[in-house]
């Protein structure tokens, strides 16, 4: 178990996977998941990378925090990360709310950034997404994973994953009911709360790294409209649609994500 005290002193669990004389690998997750969400991929990416993984304080093993912050903090935090890690310049993956993170230390870094892969990522909160926000508080704040996982999560997955996958989804449901406590709620809430403002699409041309954008054609959080927006502003960046696919296409056809993530980032090392 490693942790990392941030210079404002924050417990940040992190991981690291691979030979690291390979090339870095940072992935930083979506606002539900942890490391342990990458599990499966390990293998894969730790054959061609130094993968690093990391929870963002209030997810998975970082501490929990008391006190409302803005999603700009994890940008600080991966600073000292990659500080401590002597990281100087790495490749950066960024799901969701994790590629919210990636575009805005992409933006204010651009220097530390050798490739970009932002993963069903928006540059903006749009009022749907800020509404949608609103409804997963609403079910945290029942404090009951198992309702929260009938309310919040159809949104994640695609139609077709749920008609294809039911059985794997209910026993994740039970999961759920029986590992999310109040705390991990209390700190859901923080993270969903953080972004209320957040809008980078003026600042996107500040991006100047090889970036590959990923999205999916039935999702619904990060519609291929929003992505689209990303890919005009950011100077020479590919776009990837991952077909039948939803918000968590990573999960859905996890071998084209691994295969377009290793592909990009060694073409670009």
């Amino acid at each position: 178990m490693s942790l990392l005290t941030t210079k404002d002193g924050t417990r940040i669990y992190y991981e690291e996977h691979g030979d690291e004389n390979r090339p870095s690998l940072v992935i930083l997750n979506g606002i539900m998941m942890s490391t342990h969400s990458w599990a499966t991929f390990l293998t894969d990416f730790s054959k061609h990378f130094r993968l690093i993984l990391m929870d963002f304080r209030d997810q998975g093993r970082s501490e929990r925090k008391q006190s409302q912050y803005h999603i700009s903090v994890h940008v600080n935090d991966l600073v000292d990360l990659l500080d401590f890690l002597n990281i100087s310049k790495g490749n950066i993956v960024g799901l969701s709310y994790g590629g919210q993170v990636a575009e805005m230390f992409a933006i204010k870094y651009p220097e530390r950034v050798k490739s970009l892969v932002l993963a069903n990522t928006p540059a903006r909160i749009t009022p749907y997404l800020a509404e949608l926000g609103e409804a997963w508080k609403e079910a945290a704040m029942l404090y009951d994973g198992e309702r929260f996982f009938k309310l919040a999560i159809p949104f994640i997955y695609s139609d077709l994953f749920y008609n294809r996958n039911l059985n794997w989804l209910k026993e994740r449901q039970k999961t759920f009911k029986s590992t999310l406590n109040r705390e991990w709620f209390e700190g859901f809430i923080r993270l969903i709360s953080s972004n209320p403002d957040f809008n980078v699409l003026d600042e996107l041309h500040k991006i100047e790294c090889p970036t590959l954008l990923l999205g999916a054609d039935r999702d619904i959080i990060t519609p291929i409209e929003e992505i689209e927006m990303i890919h005009e502003k950011v100077k020479g960046s590919e776009f990837l649609v991952i077909k039948d696919a939803g918000h968590g296409a990573f999960l859905e056809k996890s071998g084209e994500f691994i295969t377009a993530v290793i592909g990009f980032v060694l073409k670009n090392c």
